[in-house]
């Protein structure tokens, strides 16, 4: 799915017809796979994320730390709030996934484990709301998976090298162009969405609290689930973002090559260093409790 440029993803969607198809036939191409193969393959990848949301939302997966789980079932047992509904059920499942991964559970990285909650929360949560089959969402994840590549092309998708807006924002723009495609939108508009989900990221720093993929990783990733459904919203009323995705993916990189190390996933900067989160590393706080510092 290896696309360098949105440009060339694009000209590709065009001469087959969607992104999914353009991102296939590459895909078979650098594989040496068939189509089928490849398919199937995506079909595997599904079934673990349905797999890690069901469990998530169980309410049973806890990261050895304390710090995490439980939250997902909490939000989807919510009632009446003011995401109440689709919004509501997209972010319960992507904290449910991000309570898996930090639990030591299985996911598939999206693009990374980090951010492993925000395609699924999204693309299975759309799908189910519009009675989408499997096949459909095969097609969204062959499209994420071009979007992401276009991604990597230009920049590093790990926190350690450009903070969170590379996997939370990357993922998010992954989920907003996938997404927009699966609910029939154009080629362009799946740009867009892609684009107006991750500038609306750029600069999100990676300050994991006690350098655990746990605070603030998992309640990003329902955080960028909510950005990703706003930029789908947008996209498909036909709302254009005027830097294109390209450019935009450049403005990560740049920003995230000026991020000081210590908003670097070294937990030496940011939330990680406020006291709450020393008193919580340090045994001296219990996360089931206000940690407000009142």
């Amino acid at each position: 799915m290896a696309y360098e440029t949105f440009a060339e993803l694009l000209e590709a969607a065009c001469e087959h017809g969607s992104l999914a198809r353009a991102a296939l036939a590459q895909e078979v191409v650098e594989s040496g796979e068939s189509a089928g193969a490849v398919r199937a393959r995506l079909t595997g990848h599904l079934t673990v994320m349905r797999d890690a949301v069901e469990f998530g939302l169980n309410g049973t997966a806890r990261s050895r730390s304390g710090l995490v789980g439980g939250d997902a079932a909490r939000i989807d047992a919510a009632q009446g709030g003011p995401l109440d509904g689709v919004a509501s059920r997209a972010i319960a499942a992507a904290v449910a996934v991000a309570e898996v991964n930090a639990s030591m559970g299985r996911v598939v990285a999206a693009p990374t484990g980090g951010a492993s909650g925000v395609l699924p929360g999204v693309l299975l949560t759309l799908a189910d709301e519009r009675a989408l089959g499997d096949d459909a969402i095969v097609d969204a994840l062959l499209a994420a998976g071009a979007i992401g590549a276009v991604i990597a092309s230009r920049t590093n998708l790990s926190g350690a090298a450009a903070g969170c807006q590379a996997e939370i924002g990357a993922g998010a723009a992954m989920a907003a162009g996938a997404a927009t495609e699966l609910l029939g939108g154009t080629p362009e508009q799946s740009g867009h969405a892609a684009s107006l989900a991750l500038q609306g990221l750029l600069g999100l720093v990676c300050d994991p609290v006690g350098g655990l993929v746990e605070v603030p990783c998992v309640m990003r990733n329902a955080t960028g689930t909510a950005v990703a459904l706003s930029a789908i919203q947008m996209a498909l009323a036909g709302v254009r973002f005027p830097i294109p995705f390209d450019q935009v993916a450049d403005a990560l990189a740049s920003v995230g090559r000026a991020l000081p190390v210590s908003l670097r996933e070294t937990a030496t900067g940011g939330l990680a260093i406020t006291p709450a989160a020393r008193a919580l590393v340090s045994g001296g706080a219990d996360p089931a409790t206000d940690i407000s510092g009142r």
